[in-house]
């Protein structure tokens, strides 16, 4: 049986883990900026950070040395270009897809 405190805890690493992956994703877009001249566009998503688009002169990756993860629930991370703040949005809905919500349900993005 889980008690609540190792529940939390399981919350909190899950989420602290959707953090790093965001900013190994993060760092990894920038190089693919860096090489090609700009952000991939929704269409070509976060893929053409592990394979090369057809529009994408200049690449020079692979960008993500593993491959691009799934999130800690095992769903994919989701990208918007442009972002809230004008960059592009790496993010993931938490344990229940959706979005919003608290603890384990809650939205982690970069």
């Amino acid at each position: 049986r889980v008690d609540r405190r190792q529940r939390q805890m399981c919350i909190r690493d899950r989420s602290k883990t959707a953090r790093i992956q965001i900013s190994e994703i993060e760092q990894s877009l920038d190089l693919f900026k860096l090489d090609v001249g700009r952000y991939p566009n929704e269409a070509e998503g976060l893929r053409a950070l592990a394979e090369r688009p057809a529009t994408a002169q200049g690449w020079n990756g692979p960008y993500l040395k593993k491959g691009l993860p799934a999130d800690p629930w095992g769903a994919a991370y989701l990208y918007k270009v442009p972002g809230r703040h004008g960059g592009p949005d790496v993010f993931t809905l938490g344990a229940d897809g959706k979005p919003g919500g608290d603890g384990e349900n809650a939205d982690v993005y970069n």
